[in-house]
C-alpha cells in the first residue's frame, strides 16, 4: 500500500494531527527553543535568573488552567478547547512580535502558557480518541518522528538565516529569526479549528477492557491494582524528571555560548541534528520494547541519558560534548512514545483529558518552576555555575528513573497486528 493511501486511509483528526505537528513543531523549532532563551538571555542584560523567570511565568500560566481545560474536554467538546487555545496562541505571538519589553515578553509568556495549558489535554486527547487501543506504540512512535523531524527543520532554517544575517548574537538577528518563526506556528494554529470531535473512533479507541485479558475474578481486581500501580508510577516518574529537565534545558544554549564560545550556526547545527537523533530514537525504542518490554526501554534509554548528562557536567572537550549532549537529550526524549502509550492503553476516554492534564503539569508548572530554580543554581556572575546545575538534575533523574523498577513485568504486551489509522 502506497504512502498516498495510508494517509487517505488515516483518521480525519490523526491526520490532522500529524499536519498540526509539522507546522507546530517546525515554527517552534525556528523561534521557541534557543532562539528565545539567547534572546531573552540577551534582552535581559545576559540575566539566568530573570531567563528562569519567564519560564516560571508560563508554567504559573498553564497550571492555572491544564486542569480545568482537562475536565471541561473530557465534560464537554475537545475540538472547543482547541479553538480557545488556537485564539490565546494567535494573541501570545502577536505580543512577543510588537510589545518590545520585558513586560511585553512576560506578558506574551504567559498567554502562551494559556495556550499550552489549553492544547495539550484537548489534542493528546483527541488523538487517543481517534486511534486503536492495544496497538498505540507504532503510531505515537511516527508522530513523535514527525515532531522531532519538524522541530529538526527549525534549525537548520536558522543556519540558512544566519548565513544571511550574519553568524553572530544580536538582538536585531534573533528578533528576525524569531518573527520568521512565528508566521509559520500561526499556521498550525489555524489548523486547531479543524479539529472535531464527530470524527473520532468509537469503541475502539477505549482503554483496554481488563476482562479481555483475564476471566477469573480475582485476577480481575489483582488487574485493576497493577493499572493503578502503572498509572502513578509513569506519572510520578514523569513528575520528577520533568523537574530535573526544566532545571537543565533553558540554559544548554547559554552554555555553548558561555563555555565553548559556540556562535549561531555551530548552536543550530546541534540542536537541529538532536531532534532529527531523537526522533530515530523513538522508533528504536518501540522496535526493542517488542522484545524487551516497554517500561524496560523507557529505564534503559532514561538511564543512559543520565549518566551521558553526568559526563558533560565534566565540561568535556567540544568534539566529546557534542555527541555526548545529542546522545543524552535523544534517549531522554526517545522513550516518550512508550510511556505515552502505555498510559492510553489503561485511561478510559472518559478520564484521558484529565489524565493528559496531570502530565502537562510536570513540563508545565514543575518543568517551568524548576527552571526558575535552575537560573538560581547558575547564577548571574561570570563564572556561571553550570555545572552544579548539571549534577542537581542528573541525581533529580535517578530518582525519577529508578520508580519504574516496580513496574517491570506488569505492562501488557501490545496486539501484534493491528490497523491503527
Amino acid at each position: 500500500m502506497g504512502l498516498n493511501q495510508n494517509i487517505k486511509k488515516m483518521n480525519h483528526n490523526v491526520r490532522l494531527t500529524f499536519l498540526f505537528s509539522i507546522f507546530q513543531n517546525l515554527g517552534n523549532g525556528i523561534w521557541s527553543g534557543n532562539i528565545l532563551s539567547v534572546y531573552i538571555f540577551f534582552f535581559a542584560d545576559e540575566s539566568n535568573t530573570l531567563l528562569g523567570w519567564t519560564a516560571g511565568v508560563m508554567g504559573i500560566a498553564m497550571t492555572m488552567v491544564v486542569l480545568p481545560a482537562g475536565y471541561f474536554a473530557d465534560k464537554f467538546r475537545r475540538d472547543l478547547i482547541l479553538k480557545i487555545a488556537a485564539t490565546l496562541g494567535f494573541a501570545s505571538l502577536l505580543v512577543l512580535i510588537f510589545w518590545n519589553s520585558l513586560l511585553g515578553i512576560f506578558i506574551s509568556l504567559g498567554l502562551w502558557g494559556l495556550y499550552q495549558g489549553f492544547t495539550r489535554p484537548s489534542l493528546e486527547s483527541i488523538f487517543a480518541d481517534s486511534t486503536i487501543s492495544g496497538n498505540r506504540s507504532r503510531i505515537y512512535s511516527w508522530l513523535h518522528l514527525i515532531r522531532q523531524v519538524s522541530g529538526a527543520i527549525g534549525p537548520f532554517i536558522n543556519v540558512i538565516l544566519f548565513l544571511i544575517l550574519g553568524d553572530e548574537w544580536n538582538l536585531t538577528t534573533l528578533k528576525i529569526v524569531m518573527i520568521i518563526g512565528m508566521g509559520i506556528t500561526m499556521v498550525s494554529l489555524g489548523l486547531m479549528f479543524r479539529f472535531s470531535d464527530n470524527r473520532s473512533l468509537g469503541d475502539t479507541s477505549e482503554s483496554l477492557k481488563i476482562t479481555d485479558v483475564v476471566e477469573d475474578h480475582e485476577e480481575y481486581h489483582e488487574q485493576k491494582r497493577q493499572n493503578r500501580l502503572i498509572f502513578g508510577i509513569l506519572i510520578i516518574s514523569g513528575l520528577i524528571i520533568g523537574i530535573g529537565a526544566g532545571m537543565t534545558i533553558k540554559y544548554f544554549s547559554i552554555f555553548f555560548i558561555e563555555q565553548y564560545s559556540l556562535q549561531p550556526i555551530g548552536v543550530q547545527l546541534i540542536m537541529g541534528t538532536l531532534a532529527i537523533i531523537t526522533g530515530l530514537a523513538g522508533l528504536i525504542s518501540q522496535r526493542l520494547s517488542k522484545r524487551q518490554g516497554r517500561v524496560q526501554m523507557i529505564f534503559v534509554f532514561e538511564l543512559a541519558a543520565t549518566i551521558c548528562l553526568f559526563i558533560i557536567a565534566l565540561y568535556p572537550p567540544l568534539w566529546v560534548l557534542i555527541p555526548i549532549f545529542i546522545l543524552r537529550g535523544s534517549l531522554m526524549n526517545g522513550a516518550e512514545p512508550l510511556s505515552r502509550s502505555i498510559l492510553m492503553d489503561i485511561i478510559p476516554k472518559k478520564r484521558r483529558g484529565i489524565v493528559n492534564s496531570i502530565q502537562t503539569i510536570s513540563w508545565g508548572l514543575l518543568w517551568n518552576a524548576s527552571a526558575v530554580f535552575g537560573g538560581y543554581l547558575v547564577g548571574n556572575e561570570r563564572p556561571f555555575n553550570f555545572r552544579l546545575n548539571f549534577i542537581v538534575t542528573g541525581c533529580i533523574y535517578v530518582i525519577g528513573v529508578s520508580l519504574l523498577i516496580f513496574i517491570f513485568r506488569k505492562v501488557r504486551e501490545e496486539k501484534k497486528n493491528e490497523n491503527n489509522t
